[in-house]
Formats: C-alpha cells, structure tokens, sequence
C-alpha cells in the first residue's frame, strides 16, 4: 500500500469502497451524486497506485493477538518476521510495554504449536504473550471514518453489514470451485464475475451466484485496506483496557460509538479489551482517552502508539504484496 495525498473527492470514493469494495463505479457516483467518469477515472488511479487495496478476507480460524517484546535493535527483524507469516492479519510495531503487536488466525489444534514451537522460534522475539480474542466488537471490515452520510453509505450497501466471527471455519467446508473464487478474491477484491468466471471454468451466471452465496453468508468479506493517514487520521494507537467482567459488552459497545475506533475486540489475559483507534492528532487521542463517556466505565487504559505498520487486513505495507 501507498500513502499517496489524495483529495476530497479521493477520500469519499474511498469511504465507498469501504462500504462495498465490489461497488461498480455507477453505483458509488450515483452514490456521491457525482459523475461515473470522474469516480471511476479517480478509483482506477487510486487501484493502480495501490492508495487502497480491495481484497477478500476469509475468517478461517480462531483469533489470538500476539503481543511481543523484542531484542534491542531487533525489533523491525522481529515484527517483519510477524507480518510476512501467512495467518496473521495485522503487524504493527509500538512504543510502550510491547514492541509490536500482530493478529493470529488458526484452526484450535494449532494453537499449541504456534505459541510453543513457531514464535520462540520468531528472530529477535525475547517474549510472547498470546490473547485469545474472545469477541469481535468490530473489525477493520466493517470500520466507517465518517467520510459519508448515513444516505450514502445505505446508498452504496448491497450487502449486510457482518462481524466476523473468531471462530468461523465455514471456509474449511467448501467446494473445489469456492476456494478458488476465494483465491481469486484474496488477490483482486474486485475482479469481475467474468474474469472470476474464466479463472474457475464456470459460467458468468454460476460465479456471480456462487461470490453472492460466500459474501451473504459471510464467508469472505471484501476489504478496502487503506492506510489511515491517507484520510486524515495520521495517529494511531492501540489501547489496552482494563474492564469490570460485568461491564465488558457495555464498553466495546460503547466504543462502537466512535468512528475513530478501528478494531476491538474482548480478549483473555490481564486487558479485558484491546482497541485500534486513529485520530487526527494527539490531542485528540487525549481527549478519546480520557473524556470520552466509556471511559467512566473503566479501570484503566494503557496506550500504546503505533509508530510502523507492516501489515493491515493481510496486505503487507509499503510492498504491495497481499497475504
């Protein structure tokens, strides 16, 4: 991904596309009350420049985040090893207690063997703690920056809006032909049902029904991964937060509240919920930190800044390569 500038109306086609990342360009112009040459001349650029990137995710394990601290002066060693694994899904390097933070997908049975075997092995890592993730509050699948109204988000929707499971393993269970079409999707979130079509060796007709069926019923979620400085939201931070058992579900609901938060979600271990939020700057984080009505509810919240992403959604940063 590219953290090219990008204007206005740059922005707002982003924000569509992480509404529908299949969205056509007729549907997104009709949407912003703009016109379709001009969407799809500023889309395509953005596509081809890589600003955003449109992939298919496919939840196809259990969730755990690794939280890891580093040899001195190893630490980009260590995260890059992280990140360019195959099950993780994001990789950023912090400033605080952890110097770096990756999310895990894997089937249960592998668990054991990750935390065990493969991270001891990781280089540079001196210390793993593993979080099982509990419960998605949200993911950055379904994260909306407020770059469109309530109008044109429904405008642009065709699908429903779903939170990805910790645990889904629906993929596992699918046909020769489906796992195909999800291979093609992992690699070109919007590639038409005619390519998708050649690709497999079915008709136009059978693979728009068959990637309807898989993203209806949440088996892959299309993802416009984005690098949230491009829209304005330079500061990011991962807030590890301190919560009374019985007052869980009212705070990472209450965090859903606020569309600076990227990604939370309920974990095992000593923080009962772990947040991705970005902001425009400092003191905005600040304020979300400490004036923010779920704040009330807490015990505490350490922050963690993020100075490095390596990954996001599974598309590794500043490479264009996709996981």
């Amino acid at each position: 991904m590219s953290a090219i500038p990008v204007g206005a109306l740059d922005r707002r086609i982003i924000g569509a596309l992480q509404v529908d990342g299949r969205a056509s360009w007729r549907r997104i112009a009709a949407a912003l009350g703009e016109p379709e040459r001009t969407v799809a001349r500023h889309g395509t650029r953005m596509l081809e420049e890589r600003t955003v990137v449109v992939t298919g995710a496919v939840a196809h394990g259990s969730a755990a985040l690794i939280r890891a601290r580093c040899v001195q002066a190893a630490t980009r060693v260590a995260a890059g090893a992280l990140a360019h694994r195959r099950d993780t899904t994001f990789t950023y390097v912090l400033t605080g207690t952890a110097d770096c933070l990756a999310e895990v997908l894997s089937p249960d049975d592998r668990l054991a063997s990750i935390a065990l075997d493969e991270l001891p092995g990781t280089p540079g890592l001196v210390q793993c703690t593993t979080l099982p993730v509990l419960r998605y509050f949200r993911t950055v699948h379904e994260w909306q920056p407020g770059l469109l109204t309530a109008a044109e988000v429904e405008a642009v929707r065709e699908y429903p809006s779903m939170t990805p499971s910790s645990t889904d393993h629906r993929a596992s269970e699918l046909g020769r032909e489906e796992k195909e079409i999800l291979r093609a999707l992992a690699e070109d979130g919007r590639l038409s049902h005619d390519a998708i079509a050649r690709l497999v060796g079915v008709s136009e007709p059978t693979a728009r029904r068959r990637v309807d069926w898989l993203r209806r019923n949440g088996v892959v979620h299309i993802r416009a991964v984005v690098a949230p400085e491009v829209l304005g939201l330079p500061v990011e931070a991962i807030l590890w937060i301190r919560v009374p058992p019985v007052r869980v579900d009212e705070v990472g609901e209450a965090l859903l509240g606020s569309p600076w938060v990227r990604y939370a979600a309920a974990v095992m271990g000593e923080h009962q919920i772990v947040a991705d939020v970005t902001v425009p700057d400092r003191f905005a984080l600040y304020e979300f930190v400490t004036r923010a009505p779920w704040v009330a509810h807490v015990e505490s919240v350490e922050t963690s800044l993020v100075i490095h992403s390596l990954k996001r959604s599974g598309v590794l940063s500043g490479t264009g390569v996709r996981r």
